[in-house]
């Protein structure tokens, strides 16, 4: 397997995609025109930046090395690259899926990453 990529989505929509089979983004990717992934070192920020207090919300793990051609890293946040998938996916192709549940503090906790 190689490195494994996070995508931050909402429990209903990735719902929605398990019983379609395919899953072609949450809005922000389809009006950008490509699914946003986070690597390990980037998916706590991407969480803090992009869903804050948000609940509900799954963290999918999937293979990146699964999506050849269609994963480019691109430059983003202050220049670091980050993988967008120019394509759609099978969630069930996704290596592990976990909550992403609210602490206390209004933070999400995050389970154990692996770069």
């Amino acid at each position: 397997m190689g490195t494994l990529i996070y995508k931050i989505v909402p429990t209903n929509l990735w719902q929605d995609a398990m019983a379609r089979g395919i899953f072609k983004g949450a809005p922000v990717d389809l009006a950008d025109r490509f699914i946003h992934f986070s690597t390990a070192e980037q998916a706590r920020e991407t969480a803090a930046r992009h869903f804050a207090g948000q609940e509900g919300l799954l963290l999918a793990a999937f293979d990146g090395a699964r999506f050849g051609s269609a994963l480019v890293y691109e430059a983003s946040r202050g220049g670091a690259l980050f993988p967008h998938l120019y394509a759609s996916l099978d969630p069930a192709e996704a290596v592990w899926v976990k909550p992403l549940p609210l602490g206390a503090d209004g933070v999400h906790i995050f389970p154990e990453l692996d770069a």
